[in-house]
């Protein structure tokens, strides 16, 4: 492993962590929250908005945890920083950017395409 690498593992960990830490504040906020329970309807909105909202970002949470996962499975297995479409290296500033990056900029580009 080269020193780039041990970097990209330290980032992908030090990531992990982080989303592992905000999931878990997140259950934890969640158990507490009792709907409808306000003095105004308005604050029921807000709370019923800001709840939505927490979820959304928890789920997207979620799902960033999974492809970090996949990238530290890639870096065990020996391929991460190759694009799982083209096999073609990815550029290692996409890389330093976007850590779990499972695809070069160009494949990724033609996917969201």
């Amino acid at each position: 492993m080269t020193r780039d690498d041990a970097r990209l593992r330290r980032l992908l960990e030090m990531e992990r962590q982080r989303l592992k830490e905000e999931i878990s504040h997140y259950e934890v906020a969640a158990r507490g929250y009792n709907p409808g329970l306000g003095n105004h309807m308005a604050d029921d909105g807000t709370e019923a908005f800001e709840q939505a909202a927490a979820l959304t970002l928890n789920e997207s949470h979620k799902r960033t945890l999974v492809e970090v996962e996949r990238a530290l499975s890639r870096m065990s297995a020996g391929t991460y920083g190759f694009c799982e479409r083209c096999g073609d290296p990815i550029d290692f500033a996409r890389l330093k950017a976007l850590p779990y990056a499972a695809m070069c900029f160009r494949c990724q580009a033609r996917t969201e395409q």
